[in-house]
């Protein structure tokens, strides 16, 4: 009696080839169904780092995989696996980005917010009416100074719009982003400022020591090239320009003489 062979099981880098010659929604399945232990792997892993339901991480890893089985290339020689993973894990990663707070927060007050959550609806069932923050202090097991800071912490992890309102002085509201300092603008208006001030500054000094400091710091003029125009030494120019620096900073330091 001559045995029966049975056929062997393809493997997924088979149905890989396969996939990468003639793509269908079955083939991609059986590749999915081949490599969900990854998946899962991977999702079991990522569930312990945050908040979210290992289920949810898993979904979005198989979108991970499915957008892999899409981009793999079999010639290329190198293992599915080491190539999905990044697509697996940067799914989950990318949602998690996106659902998380500008600030973090520690994964014991996560908990904790989570279970307070639990009890403020069972409390509210079993009473029903609001429960006050003493009842639920005291369903959670922690004092009513904690039940507030965790109640500010919950409000304060997520970021304001700048389109917000509030009405400080009076009951016209204003937008949240009017009230930030800009920067540029100060730096622009600082920059001014000292430039006003060093007119005033060079507007006291004798024309000569005046014309010198303009020839050599601003047109860029060297101390030879400045001698050659006046008919001195560099050396001389270079005794006007120290003097004249001295007497800017006296007059720069000194409030009464720039408004004089």
């Amino acid at each position: 009696m001559t045995p029966t062979l049975t056929p062997a099981t393809p493997t997924s880098l088979d149905l890989l080839r396969q996939y990468h010659h003639s793509p269908s929604i079955g083939l991609r399945n059986q590749i999915v169904q081949l490599n969900q232990g990854l998946v899962q792997k991977i999702a079991h892993r990522v569930s312990h780092q945050c908040s979210e339901p290992f289920e949810d991480l898993a979904q979005l890893g198989y979108l991970g995989l499915i957008r892999a089985i899409e981009r793999f290339e079999p010639h290329h020689g190198y293992a599915f696996s080491s190539f999905a993973v990044p697509y697996i894990r940067g799914e989950m990663l990318h949602f998690l980005r996106d659902r998380s707070a500008t600030l973090k927060i520690p994964r014991r007050i996560k908990d904790l917010q989570k279970s307070a959550h639990r009890t403020q609806e069972t409390l509210r069932i079993n009473l029903q009416r609001r429960p006050t923050a003493q009842e639920i202090a005291a369903h959670l097991n922690i004092s009513l100074q904690d039940w507030q800071e965790l109640q500010l912490a919950d409000r304060n992890r997520f970021p304001l719009s700048l389109d917000s309102t509030f009405s400080p002085y009076s009951d016209v509201p204003v937008p949240l982003g009017d009230t930030l300092v800009d920067e540029h603008y100060q730096s622009c208006q600082r920059s001014e400022e000292d430039r006003q001030q060093l007119q005033a500054a060079l507007a006291q000094l004798e024309i000569r020591d005046r014309t010198v400091l303009e020839w050599v710091f601003i047109q860029g003029l060297s101390r030879k090239e400045v001698a050659q125009r006046i008919g001195v030494s560099p050396i001389t120019v270079s005794r006007w320009i120290q003097q004249s620096m001295q007497q800017l900073m006296t007059i720069l330091q000194s409030p009464l003489q720039l408004s004089a």
